[in-house]
């Protein structure tokens, strides 16, 4: 009887070893990504962000194909600062952050239920200043003497751009004049504004310096010649976080394994970057300018100095207090935000052990 029970199926074992290979190239994703990618339907993941490069690997991660093999359907939504994103986290409608780590940890300590689970980039940004300050502040140059002569020279303060109070550049800046080089309060009239406004205001010549994020960094640099980078970021105040990844603890615990997926992601998307910064342009084209901006351009910009892709969290613990510890001194809080439970660190440790 045997063997005519195998006579008898012969001729479906080729449609047999199809489904057996089948099913093991769904194992395979599964245990690469976990879960989800196991899934029939995909899993939406509602992204805040903002445009800056140091987001750059959501979008290589998203705009490559990746996400979706992994069995994560991202869905990029753009804030032009922290604030409103962790905003639209609090009220639901937001599942996961690329944003920079001081609105997180603000809102960590009033009780939002948000974690970080992977960092992405440190720095992000750099001190540019007019060929007419630039004189002054040569490399090796006494910069507290530099301003002083500067306003001896002009008869004014040099006047400054920066982002809004609690931003990354805004708090490199501060920390570059006042702590690292004594610079006399009265010689520099500090001004806030949006991030698209201090690109304009360097270009323009309505502002002597500012601090600009990149990929606008590179932009004027490029525009204008006689500018000079007197600073990045990481010299004002080592190594500083930039972007990070926070995940809703909600959307978390709703959804298992997704924690483990944009971690991998994430650290696959900063290794691409580093190998191959030309292609990872042409995905993080779509952030910029609809798409306007050239592709050689953010190229340069994913490699500059100004900025580095690390996407390990532990690396930005002690940085981070040390810049919400100074953010007191500057009255952005009457005490910092505590850092207890504002990373989890579980996806990571365990995505790097396998």
């Amino acid at each position: 009887m045997r063997p005519s029970i195998f006579i008898r199926l012969s001729p479906r074992v080729p449609v047999l070893r199809c489904c057996i290979r089948l099913m093991a190239a769904a194992f395979a994703m599964s245990a690469v990504f976990g879960a989800p990618s196991a899934q029939a339907q995909s899993i939406k993941v509602r992204f805040a962000y903002v445009p800056v490069v140091g987001a750059a690997p959501l979008f290589v991660f998203a705009n490559a194909g990746w996400a979706a093999e992994a069995g994560l359907d991202i869905v990029p939504v753009r804030f032009e600062s922290g604030p409103p994103a962790i905003a639209g986290l609090a009220s639901g409608t937001i599942d996961a952050l690329a944003i920079g780590i001081g609105p997180i940890a603000v809102a960590r300590a009033r009780n939002l239920d948000v974690s970080i689970i992977s960092a992405v980039s440190n720095g992000g940004s750099g001190f540019v200043a007019s060929p007419e300050l630039a004189d002054f502040l040569a490399p090796g140059a006494d910069v507290a003497k530099g301003f002083a002569d500067f306003r001896v020279k002009t008869g004014r303060p040099a006047r400054l751009a920066t982002l809004p109070p609690g931003g990354v550049p805004t708090i490199t800046l501060y920390h570059w004049l006042f702590v690292l080089n004594h610079v006399a309060r009265e010689h520099v009239q500090i001004s806030a504004m949006g991030i698209d406004a201090v690109q304009q205001a360097v270009l323009s010549g309505a502002v002597d310096g500012g601090t600009v994020l990149e990929p606008a960094l590179t932009i004027v640099l490029m525009r204008n010649p006689k500018l000079k980078m007197i600073a990045t970021a990481n010299e004002m105040f080592e190594a500083i976080p930039g972007v990070v990844i926070g995940i809703s603890g909600a959307f978390a615990r709703a959804h298992p394994g997704v924690s483990d997926i944009l971690v991998k992601l994430t650290r696959r998307a900063t290794d691409f970057i580093a190998q191959k910064p030309d292609v990872a342009a042409s995905y993080v084209q779509t952030i910029f300018g609809g798409g306007l901006v050239d592709p050689a351009i953010l190229a340069r910009a994913l490699t500059s100095k100004a900025i580095s892709f690390a996407p390990d969290p532990h690396a930005i613990e002690e940085p981070t207090r040390r810049m919400l510890a100074y953010q007191v001194q500057l009255g952005d809080f009457a005490q910092a935000p505590s850092t207890l439970g504002l990373f989890d660190m579980t996806s990571y440790d365990r995505v790097a052990a396998q």
